[in-house]
């Protein structure tokens, strides 16, 4: 069944969310850096605090988290565990586990970072949010 093609609006639509997710990563990329971060730790350090149900995550939860490789995962923990900011435990359930918990600087870090992405995010021009995106659908005939 072919699909219809897009319409101007939804062009436009799907534009605009771009754009403005540029925009937020990078302020994001700007704000980290002037923190004396990286944008991936301050994502890794987001991830572990922000992991739902638990106060740790796994290097296989991050992997996931960040959409990249298991081994460059492990690489970014240990950079942040180098900082202070994370640290490696075994796993409780899992023996076999590693779980990486935030130190107290990791907690000041993040929450730092978090409340200025938080912030950028609250303002209307760098929100991320477009009420249009939500009547976007690709139609079939």
């Amino acid at each position: 069944m072919a699909k219809k093609a897009l319409t101007r609006k939804e062009f436009e639509t799907l534009s605009e969310f771009r754009y403005r997710l540029r925009r937020f990563l990078r302020f994001s990329e700007q704000v980290t850096r002037r923190n004396g971060i990286t944008p991936l730790q301050y994502l890794l350090l987001l991830h572990v605090k922000g992991f739902p149900d638990r106060n740790q995550a796994t290097v296989g939860d991050l992997a996931e988290r960040l959409q990249a490789q298991h081994h460059g995962v492990v690489a970014l923990i240990s950079r942040c565990e180098k900082l202070g900011w994370v640290e490696r435990r075994q796993g409780q359930t899992d023996r076999r586990a590693v779980e990486v918990h935030l130190t107290a600087s990791g907690e000041r870090m993040v929450g730092r970072m978090a409340q200025l992405h938080r912030d950028e995010h609250l303002n209307p021009a760098g929100s991320l949010l477009l009420p249009q995106l939500q009547d976007l659908q690709v139609q079939e005939h």
